[in-house]
């Protein structure tokens, strides 16, 4: 796929991050302007937008973006009204309608609330609004935190069916270690980068986006991180221009479950299998058995995501597990009548993680 399939794109995810509209405050204005060139060609779009909490620490009177949760929780009560006032009277300009969704990790975690925001997200897109995006951080706990917004924007990808995303920053796109950009990058090789330039703004670096384009890339999607501040730079982009770093889509892409199972659920645990039931893994064709558990890792329930090893640790796959972890434990190795007699079966047909919900690594 060449920067020329981007031209095609109907359906587009773009984020900007916390440092980027704090540096530009004139940003907010020019990007609903480039979005609303978008819908103009018969475009549709999402916003996810950082900055609710650099917006609200000042009104608080904290003098740098707090560190403890409470802080950050009322900094970004304080800042989202703000952050969504710019974004909605920019658009109003336009005639455009903004919607403010806010998501927790916990929204996505659950097949029902995810499938009733993938429902409302359509509703709002089939009325021609502007989605704008954002974590829920007044009410998200560390542990059901996504993260950053670049991976809340990988996540979103998927759910509203784009065919693009694209990262702004405040750099020109992924450089390498001489700090010369990098154009595309294909794959999912190891690269290195410049070193990664946290400051008391923003939350996620250079590192952050590039796992967030390359999850995005398994769903069907392109992605590119491109620099926020030049102007038209989401028109250039999807001319097919040779702005930031382009990250074509890779392979077949991975249905919206599986990707929900590799990219958005948090494993539990892990599986050790032995070297047949990794190569039968591998080969993405068949359920895992207990025959082919060595050991297990954690404490993990039915339902719940494992990570699935090989003997040297490497992981082969993701998946959702049919047995907690001490069924998983007992059960390991042992086939037919063992399993008959040690759950008390008729047959002992018992399956640990079935091909369906089996996700394989690149």
């Amino acid at each position: 796929m060449s920067r020329s399939e981007l031209e095609k794109a109907r359906r587009i995810v773009v984020k900007i991050g916390s440092r980027a509209l704090t540096s530009d405050g004139a940003l907010v204005r020019r990007i609903a302007e480039e979005i609303a060139e978008l819908l103009k060609a018969e475009r549709s779009a999402v916003l996810v937008s950082s900055g609710a909490i650099a917006l609200g620490w000042g009104r608080l009177g904290y003098h740098s973006r707090p560190k403890e949760v409470a802080r950050m929780q009322a900094a970004a009560a304080a800042g989202q009204s703000v952050l969504m006032r710019r974004y909605d009277e920019a658009f109003a300009q336009l005639n455009i309608t903004s919607a403010q969704v806010l998501l927790t990790y916990a929204d996505l975690a659950d097949r029902e609330r995810l499938n009733n925001a993938r429902e409302a997200f359509a509703a709002l897109l089939e009325a021609g609004a502007v989605p704008i995006v954002n974590e829920n951080d007044t009410v998200s706990t560390e542990e059901l935190r996504f993260g950053d917004n670049d991976q809340l924007a990988s996540m979103v990808t998927p759910l509203v069916g784009a065919d693009a995303l694209v990262l702004l920053t405040d750099v020109e796109g992924v450089l390498d270690r001489h700090g010369r950009r990098i154009p595309t990058l294909a794959g999912n090789e190891p690269i290195e980068l410049v070193g990664e330039t946290r400051d008391r703004v923003g939350t996620g670096g250079i590192q952050s986006k590039v796992d967030a384009a390359r999850k995005a890339t398994r769903s069907g999607a392109a992605a590119v991180i491109a620099p926020a501040t030049r102007p038209g730079v989401l028109a250039g982009l999807f001319a097919g221009e040779d702005i930031g770093t382009f990250f074509p889509r890779r392979g077949l892409p991975l249905r919206a479950r599986k990707h929900w199972i590799a990219y958005t659920l948090r494993p539990r645990g892990a599986m050790v299998l032995d070297e047949g039931a990794a190569q039968a893994m591998r080969a993405g064709k068949s359920s895992l058995l207990p025959i082919g558990v060595l050991g297990v890792r954690g404490e993990f329930n039915p339902g719940d995501a494992v990570r699935l090893l090989a003997p040297d640790g490497s992981e082969v796959g993701r998946g959702l597990t049919q047995l907690g972890a001490l069924d998983a434990a007992r059960s390991a190795g042992k086939k037919g009548d063992e399993l008959a007699l040690l759950f008390g079966h008729a047959r002992g047909d018992i399956v640990v993680v079935h091909k369906d919900d089996l996700v394989v690594g690149d």
